[in-house]
């Protein structure tokens, strides 16, 4: 079993204003826009140090993404930033239009997703924004697990020439990879290797099927944890060689099971290796208000209930 530290609980927020700020830094192309949320998306850093690089669009995401496209057209490299709810449902027009429809080079930079937003409920919450985000062509779809992995991921979809999707969050979860790890887009990382089942996770589940993991070896079960920090470009091939091994899956994602990251690799399954799967997700439900760990554990996101699906997907092997 490999052991991962957690080094201290982060914000993946904070990650994403990080990974700004070097972007920006190494490139005087990236620029940076948002709704009303500088504080929110912690993109304070890089509005004091590139002020001229920074604008506040206001409580207008349609204009803002519409700026963002324009601004691409002209060869700056814009990250647009609000919470997931609102830059995806409220603007998903604009983002087919003039994004992902053009291929113009816009980051939507999506703060505050799933259920971990917490109190503010079902109307700031989203689970439903992978599934409308992977449905647009062409559209780089990434959900990282931590914070050095989204400062990593920042930087790399600055460097990505085409629309890309970021997706993060609000509450503080543990930091756990290495803090000089380079992000590859479409990479899968094998974060322990097994041989009974595969966890597949992204996002905040990443810690959480880790987690599962070391209490199956306790009792005997191996199982391999890939985090899936690359959505859309998804490497199947390695998805596949797990399989291939392990002959059973689990997925594991803060998401409606309703085109999210279960449904996605359930077809690769159907076309290349039918195995038996289990999904751990949001079920096809809204959000509800209540502190983040009391959400999860409210819709069975966390290690135990993925240790319960990895039992019960180990019975249909």
């Amino acid at each position: 079993m490999t052991t991962y530290t957690d080094t201290g609980k982060k914000d993946t927020r904070s990650g994403f204003g990080a990974g700004l700020l070097e972007a920006g830094k190494r490139d005087s192309r990236v620029v940076a826009l948002t709704a009303d949320l500088k504080g929110s998306l912690k993109m304070d850093a890089f509005a004091d140090a590139f002020p001229e690089r920074f604008v506040q669009c206001g409580i207008a995401e349609a204009n803002m993404v519409g700026v963002a496209a324009g601004m691409a057209i002209t060869g700056k490299v814009p990250f647009a930033g609000s919470f997931a709810e609102f830059i995806t449902g409220r603007v998903y027009d604009q983002i087919r239009q003039e994004v992902a429809y053009g291929k113009t080079n816009v980051k939507l930079a999506s703060s505050h997703a799933g259920i971990t937003l917490g109190e503010d409920g079902a109307t700031h919450q989203t689970m439903e924004d992978i599934a409308l985000m992977r449905a647009l062509p062409g559209m780089v779809v990434i959900n990282p697990c931590d914070y050095n992995q989204t400062k990593a991921a920042t930087v790399a979809a600055a460097a990505w020439d085409g629309p890309v999707y970021l997706r993060f969050g609000r509450p503080s979860v543990p930091n756990f990879t290495p803090e000089d790890q380079e992000f590859e887009i479409g990479k899968v990382y094998t974060m322990n290797e097994g041989r009974d089942i595969t966890i597949f996770a992204t996002g905040h589940m990443v810690w959480e099927a880790l987690s599962a993991a070391q209490a199956l070896e306790e009792a005997g079960i191996y199982a391999e944890v890939l985090d899936i920090a690359t959505i859309k470009p998804l490497d199947e091939e390695a998805v596949v060689a797990s399989v291939l091994k392990t002959r059973c899956a689990v997925v594991a994602e803060e998401h409606n099971v309703c085109g999210g990251l279960g449904e996605l690799l359930s077809g690769v399954f159907a076309r290349r290796i039918p195995v038996p799967v289990e999904f751990v997700n949001g079920g096809d439900l809204f959000g509800q208000s209540g502190t983040p760990a009391k959400l999860m554990d409210a819709y069975g996101l966390d290690a135990a209930h993925i240790a319960e699906a990895v039992r019960r997907c180990l019975m249909r092997k």
